[in-house]
This record gives structure tokens, sequence and C-alpha cells, in this order.
């Protein structure tokens, strides 16, 4: 197998081994950070190893590749990144700590919204999101869900938390892309939609209790609240 399709090979950066050590003055760490920095400002639009390269004050792309072998793979570990580790105390009953985990990594989504994009595309294969993964099921198995219901109910926590993150981002990126704020944009944009402005403006407004933030946790609970570890052990 050729050298290239060796770091490229099951098209995930996490099902492969680590580049072998070079002289490189950037560390892989170094060049992560830094897409989140880009990411972060920029978005996704416009991002590429040659912006990278400019960032990180570097002749040519070729540096980068030394520590990370493409986009694709430098995007997988910038999501992972920005997914703190899951939280382990045991406050509040099961459904509660359910709560904790999956709001503190919705949180995190918002705060990155170009993650939760990349989500829609890019498995979650890194060692923070397989944590959180490993911290849900442990929580649920604990309430005594069992074997496939268990599968079932983890499953259904995930896919409300990535699409409701992947929801929310969608929002956020046509609003970064008109260049105005949230109130203004609701307030151009309600007629052509053929809705409230004041509604659409508290809609978008995560500090508001018709927001993003206060309708994912409402709808996690009607999610926790319909699963019975009992009718499904």
């Amino acid at each position: 197998m050729r050298e290239a399709d060796r770091r490229t090979v099951l098209g995930s950066v996490w099902l492969r081994d680590d580049a072998e050590p070079t002289k490189s003055r950037l560390t892989r760490q170094d060049v992560v950070t830094a897409a989140i920095r880009v990411l972060d400002r920029d978005g996704l639009d416009t991002f590429s190893m040659r912006v990278m390269a400019t960032e990180l004050g570097v002749s040519a792309t070729s540096a980068l590749y030394w520590r990370i072998a493409n986009k694709n793979d430098l995007l997988e570990l910038a999501v992972d990144e920005i997914l703190a580790p899951a939280p382990s105390e045991d406050e509040g009953d099961w459904r509660d700590q359910v709560t904790a985990v999956a709001s503190a990594t919705y949180l995190a989504l918002w705060e990155h919204p170009w993650a939760a994009q990349l989500l829609a595309s890019h498995a979650g294969l890194g060692p923070n999101y397989q944590s959180l993964i490993d911290r849900v099921q442990s929580i649920l198995r604990s309430a005594g869900f069992k074997g496939n219901h268990l599968d079932a109910a983890g499953s259904a926590v995930f896919r409300y938390l990535i699409g409701s993150a992947v929801t929310d981002a969608a929002w956020l990126s046509v609003i970064r892309r008109s260049g105005m704020t949230d109130r203004r944009w609701a307030s151009a944009s309600a007629d052509r939609m053929g809705v409230d402005a004041t509604h659409l403006a508290a809609y978008l407004n995560r500090d508001t209790l018709a927001g993003p933030e206060a309708r994912f946790t409402s709808g996690l609970r009607v999610i926790l609240i319909g699963l019975r570890p009992r009718q499904l052990s």
C-alpha cells in the first residue's frame, strides 16, 4: 500500500495509526488548536489547509501534512477536541445525570457551531465522543436498561442531541452569512417567512424561554420521561 493511501485508509483519523515522529516544530496539538481558532473565527466555508498554513506562519501546507494527512482528518480532530470529557458526578437520579451530560455537550456544540455541522458528515469516533457515549450508557445501565433496549435508549438521547445541535447550527450559519445580528435578521426575514418578527427573534435568542437552549432542555426532558427502564428491561 502506498504511504499516501496508508495514511487515509478507512476514512477516519481515529481508525489509523498515529503519524510517524518528525522534526517539524509543529505538534499535532498545535495544528488542532489553531484549527479550532480559525473555525470559531471564520466558520467552515473558507477553511482550508492553506488558510491553516497562514494561521500557523508556515510557508507551505506540506509542513502541516507531516502531522495530519488531510483536511478531513484535521476537522475530525477539531470536533473531538471541543467535546469536554463527560461529567462523572452522580448527582440526582439517572434522568438528571443524562441531562447533565447531554446539556454539556449541547453547549459545547453551540459555542462551536461548525462542529455540529461536521457531525452530519464526520462520524463521532474520537475518544471524547466515545467517552460521552460510554457515560450515557453507564448511567442507563445503572438505571436498569439492558441489551437492545439499552442501545435504543442511548440512541434516542444522542440522536436528539445531535439533531438539535445540527438544526440550531444551521440557523446560526444562515444568520452569520447575512452579516446581521439575530434581532436584525429576524426583523428583516420574518415577513418573508410568514412568521412574527418578535417570535422569531425569541426563537433564535438562547437567553429566552423560547430559545434554542430552553427548547433543547425541554425536549430532552420529554424524551427522558418517556424512557422507562422497568418497561424496557
